[in-house]
Formats: C-alpha cells, sequence, structure tokens
C-alpha cells in the first residue's frame, strides 16, 4: 500500500509564500520620497485587487530619539568635512539641517520620533497573480518617489506577526524612523473631498467614488481652465458643467466663443441666440463700434489695433506704427461709430512708410471679412448667446476672437448678475503677445462684474511660453487637465504636479474607451483624480446637441480604480 503524503500547508519560495493554494507577495519600502502629501498610501492602495498594509509604530523615548538625531547629524557633518562634492554634499547638508531641526521639535516636546515598520503584501490564487499585482504596485511606488524592495528569501520574517515590542527580528527595509508628521502622512485614512455649499457636481473621486462639488461664485476668482487633447471630452465637460451651473444659478448669463460651432446647437436649445459674425446671417458685428468699452473711444482705438495685428500678424513694426497712428486718429475724430471705410480713408489721407497697409485692408472692404464693414446690427438679446465660428479659415480666427472678446467683454459689464464667458480654443490667442495680454486682462478683470471665464484649449503649454500667460493660468481658480499627449517640464513644475500624476496624465482613460473621462483637478492645494460623469438625462440632452466628440454615461464609474496614480 502506497501512502500518499499530503502538500505542504505553508511553503517559502524566493520572494513569496504559499499558504495551501493561495499566494503572498511582500514588498518592502527602502526610502521614502523627499516630501509626500497626507493620505497618499490611500490613493496608491487599489480598489480592483487585494492588498494589505501593515503599519505598524512604537515610540522612541525622548533621551534616545535625541541621542539619535545628534548622533544622524554628527556623522552628516563628519562626512561633509571628509570633502565631499556634488549633488553629495547638498544631500549631506539636507541631512544635517533636518537632524538639527527635528532634535529641536523633539526636545521641544513638539515632534516625536518612532520605530515606525511598513510592508504591503500583494495576493492572489497563484504566484504569477501575486507578483504581478506587486510589480504593478512598486512602479506605483517608484513613480512617487518612494525606492521599494523585494524581501528575497526573507518572506517568512517579513510576513510574521508583530510582537507589541517591535522587537522581532525583521528583513532590511522593514524598519523606518520616522518623526510624528511623516508617520501621520503614511495613515491611509484622508479626506480629501470637496463639498462646497451651492456648487455644482464636477466629477467623483477615482479613489473612492465621493462626489466633488466646486461653487466658483465662492472663491477670489470664478475662472476655470480646461485643457486637454481632442477627443478627451473638454466639449462634454464644458456642456455639463455649464447646465448644471444654469440648474444652481438660473439667472446666470452666458456668452460662449465657439470657433468650432461645437456649442450652437446646445444654446438653442437652451433658448439662447447663435450669431454667426463671419457671414453676416444674423445680423453684422462692427468690431471698431465704441459701444464695446462704454463709449471709452481711447481704449477702443488700443483694442481695434489688437484685433488688426491678430489678422495681420506679419506687419513690420513701421506698419503697426502707422496703423496704431491711423486708428487713434479715426477714434479722435468726429466719426461716431467709425467703420473699415472710415480707417481706410483715414490710412489713404497720410502717406505712411508702406503701400501694403490699404490693401491688407482690403479683406474688411471687398473681401472676405466684408460682411464687417458697417453699423452694428446683431441683437443678441438673449440670456445666453453663442458666437458659431464654424468655417472660418484658421488664419483668420484670432482676428475673430478678438474682437468677439472685445463684444463678450462689453456685454458682462452692462448684464447684471453672475455670468460667465466660455472661450474655445483660447490657445488661438496665446499665439500672439497683444491678443495673450487682453485674455489675461479680461481674465483677471471679469471678476469686477461678477463673471468669471472658462478657457478652453488643448494643452496648458500654449501658455506659458508668455508672462500674460502664465499670469493667466495663475488667475484660474481651478485648472482641470483630461489626456495629454504628453506633459512638459514647464507644465509639471507651474502646476506643481507629480511625477506619477505626469505620468498618468497622458494614460488617462477617454470617454470612448470607458464612457467617462478621466481627469485631474488642481483646486489650490489639492490635486483630485475626477471621473466626470453625468446622469441619464443629462447625457441625453447633451448627446443630442452637441456637435463634438460626447462623453458616454456609465454608472460603474463610481467604482473606478484608484492605483492609476
Amino acid at each position: 500500500m502506497t501512502r500518499v503524503t499530503p502538500p505542504r500547508a505553508e511553503w517559502e519560495g524566493p520572494g513569496h509564500l504559499r499558504i495551501g493554494t493561495h499566494y503572498r507577495a511582500p514588498l518592502l519600502v527602502l526610502q521614502f520620497p523627499p516630501e509626500a502629501p497626507f493620505g497618499l498610501l490611500g490613493r496608491l492602495l487599489p480598489t480592483t485587487e487585494p492588498l494589505e498594509l501593515l503599519l505598524e509604530a512604537h515610540p522612541i523615548p525622548g533621551r534616545e530619539a535625541l541621542e539619535m538625531l545628534h548622533g544622524a547629524r554628527a556623522v552628516a557633518a563628519a562626512e561633509l568635512s571628509s570633502g565631499t562634492e556634488g549633488s553629495a554634499t547638498a544631500e549631506l547638508e539636507a541631512e544635517r539641517a533636518t537632524a538639527e531641526e527635528l532634535a529641536r521639535s523633539v526636545a521641544r516636546r513638539t515632534q516625536e520620533l518612532w520605530k515606525v515598520g511598513l510592508r504591503f503584501t500583494t495576493h492572489g490564487p497563484s504566484r504569477l497573480t501575486a507578483e504581478r499585482a506587486r510589480t504593478r504596485l512598486a512602479r506605483r511606488l517608484e513613480g512617487l518617489g518612494f525606492r521599494a524592495r523585494i524581501p528575497r528569501y526573507e518572506v517568512g520574517r517579513a510576513l510574521a506577526p508583530p510582537y507589541l515590542t517591535g522587537a522581532e527580528p525583521r528583513p532590511t527595509g522593514f524598519w523606518h524612523s520616522l518623526p510624528t508628521d511623516a508617520l501621520a502622512a503614511l495613515y491611509p485614512f484622508t479626506d480629501e473631498t470637496v463639498v462646497e455649499p451651492g456648487g455644482i457636481l464636477v466629477g467623483v473621486a477615482l479613489a473612492d467614488a465621493s462626489p466633488v462639488f466646486l461653487n466658483r461664485w465662492r472663491h477670489a476668482s470664478y475662472s476655470w481652465g480646461i485643457f486637454g487633447a481632442t477627443g478627451s471630452g473638454k466639449t462634454f465637460a464644458t456642456g455639463l458643467f455649464l447646465l448644471r451651473t444654469l440648474w444652481m444659478r438660473p439667472e446666470t448669463s452666458v456668452v460662449v466663443l465657439d470657433p468650432l460651432g461645437e456649442l450652437s446647437r446646445l444654446v438653442r436649445a437652451l433658448g439662447g441666440d447663435v450669431i454667426t459674425p463671419a457671414d453676416g446671417a444674423a445680423g453684422r458685428l462692427n468690431p471698431l463700434d465704441p459701444v464695446t468699452t462704454g463709449g471709452d473711444r481711447r481704449e477702443k482705438a488700443a483694442r481695434s489695433t489688437a484685433m488688426l495685428r491678430a489678422l495681420f500678424p506679419s506687419l513690420r513694426d513701421e506698419e503697426v506704427a502707422s496703423l496704431d497712428a491711423a486708428v487713434t486718429r479715426l477714434f479722435a475724430s468726429g466719426v461716431t461709430v467709425p467703420t473699415f471705410d472710415d480707417l481706410a480713408a483715414e490710412l489713404a489721407a497720410v502717406r505712411g512708410p508702406s503701400e501694403r497697409l490699404p490693401t491688407l485692408l482690403e479683406v474688411l472692404r471687398s473681401g472676405s471679412l466684408r460682411s464687417l464693414n458697417g453699423p452694428t446690427t446683431v441683437r443678441a438679446g438673449a440670456q445666453i448667446v453663442s458666437a458659431d465660428l464654424r468655417g472660418v479659415p484658421i488664419e483668420q480666427l484670432p482676428f475673430h476672437l478678438t474682437y468677439l472678446l472685445d463684444w463678450a467683454y462689453g456685454r458682462l459689464g452692462e448684464r447684471k448678475g453672475p455670468k460667465l464667458l466660455v472661450v474655445d480654443e483660447a490657445h488661438l490667442l496665446a499665439s500672439l503677445d497683444i491678443t495673450s495680454e487682453f485674455l489675461d486682462r479680461v481674465v483677471r478683470h471679469v471678476r469686477h462684474f461678477e463673471a468669471g471665464v472658462v478657457v478652453i484649449s488643448q494643452n496648458p503649454d500654449d501658455f506659458l511660453s508668455r508672462a500674460s500667460g502664465r499670469s493667466l493660468l495663475r488667475n484660474l481658480h481651478a485648472s482641470v487637465f483630461l489626456r495629454l499627449p504628453e506633459v512638459s517640464h514647464a507644465t509639471q513644475e507651474f502646476f506643481g504636479l507629480t511625477p506619477a500624476e505626469t505620468s498618468w496624465l497622458p494614460r488617462a482613460r477617454l470617454p470612448r474607451e470607458v464612457g467617462y473621462a478621466e481627469s485631474l483637478w488642481r483646486i489650490g492645494a489639492y490635486h483630485l483624480p475626477l471621473a466626470i460623469i453625468a446622469s441619464t438625462p443629462e447625457y441625453e440632452l447633451l448627446a443630442n446637441h452637441l456637435d463634438g466628440p460626447a462623453v458616454g454615461r456609465d454608472e460603474a464609474a463610481v467604482a473606478a480604480p484608484s492605483g492609476s496614480l
């Protein structure tokens, strides 16, 4: 009779432990990043696969803690005196300064020193499943500045249950000496959910599906920026936030500058007016009408020069000076509401340094822009108005956007109550100094009219190359990042994005992939990964009235994994 030996209940392999048919794979931390926000580990832990976090802390007596800190300071000072160079010197200087500062805090009893054990353990029905999960976790940790270690041939000691004294033998990378603040930052329990009374739902957190509500009217700036590649869901998000704003504050007036005409059908569905200034089908909008500046003709002259420079970016310095002088004379003359015929006559009256200006101006008198030559006849009295520029040649879009921005700015100043100005394809205004400066001034000043601007563009890099663009970005209360093809070092540094956020944004999931848009919101000190989702009525309304790619509705978005970052 053959005797069958049952399989061992527990078996340790090189980097994993098998208990019956279940596998556990531990991971330790050798080095922490220089800085880490509170609750960081909670955002690291995936919700779609089993993972165990052991956090064990033992207070170090004050006298022993001071001895350890003085010893660390002495070691750093000795190594500095031995003549180290380069980055090693900077690290040692930082280590010495940190030890000194922490020793003072421990002496004042504002901090304590702790012996902290930290261990991650992934699980799976097979060795391969558990180890793959551990590899994904290690990559997330390393992306945030941690240095991880697999305790090969030390799995038993790594997975042994904790003692109350913390005296049990553990492998390298298990124990760390941390101050109170660092220990607190490791606890995975944190709540960065933003719920502002009277706000609109902007999304649900990818970590735990908690809703985030923002009320733009409670802050110093009412303006937001939305950045993302084509197909990332910018148009749908804009329409969704517009709907929710109108539901919360029905008295809000809205002006939309829409180069691609993607919001026109939605504006009509909401009872608004759509004008098409490029062809004059809904009436003429005279870019030279001083009504947009409340009759301030000097200010109108400056804006008119800016819009003409946007139309003719190849003007030489002497031509710009000649044009500026002619526009200034025109608005100083007795013509109440100038037209481009009047400007052409003013240019012809004084011979300038170039014969090109009268020829260039013909595009506004007899060419493709002739519908703008004459008095204003547009009567856009609705609460919501959109300027549709669909079909306009790309080289003329900056010009149209500039005079429409001037017109919208004047409209915001005239009307009472809360107001929103939506500027799509805003990078077209950021491409020239003079138009970039005008857009920046609008964003900075519209709060005086109880108004906010929604700046929509494909990439924040379009604004970072100019001082006016950086000023505009600083004056946005919320910056929303959908998928970006890449995140430049300039964008990462300006917005304070972490390496993990920088690597995640090019991989943020698209509406066509999962039915909702993944986004990263920068709201003051908060960096919130959110899913932008819509209810069934919202989705149906927007899907039927938007010309751009829509974001699908997906109730499963609330279970989106937190392990993305």
